[in-house]
């Protein structure tokens, strides 16, 4: 499994599971397989505990948000062509994590 962070031209980031589309006897890949994406909404935390202001170093705090990229789809797995992405990254642990978890609960749900 290869958890990707994806930054689309539209502003729009994505984490999922990602694997690239490479044509037969081409070197790089012409499209990305996005395994369940979902849009990462960032918010600003309402209400800061005091653990997170030691940990942050002030006031700031953050709440990240989950949510299935096209929602009226039930398609799991989407194609996206390569010039449609800005940038791919590794996402910080925390947020794989929380992916991970929400693609578990999705998978208990449908049992």
């Amino acid at each position: 499994m290869s958890i990707k962070l994806t930054l689309l031209k539209t502003g729009e980031q994505l984490i999922s599971d990602m694997k690239e589309l490479v044509a037969e006897g081409k070197d790089q890949a012409h499209a990305y397989l996005l395994d369940n994406p979902h849009t990462v909404q960032i918010n600003e935390k309402q209400f800061v505990t005091e653990d997170e202001k030691d940990i942050g170093g002030g006031d700031f705090g953050i709440n990240v948000a989950l949510l299935p990229w096209i929602i009226l789809s039930k398609d799991k797995q989407m194609i996206i062509p390569v010039d449609s992405v800005l940038t791919v990254v590794e996402p910080l642990e925390s947020v794989t994590q929380l992916y991970l978890d929400k693609m578990k609960s999705f998978q208990m749900q449908e049992q």
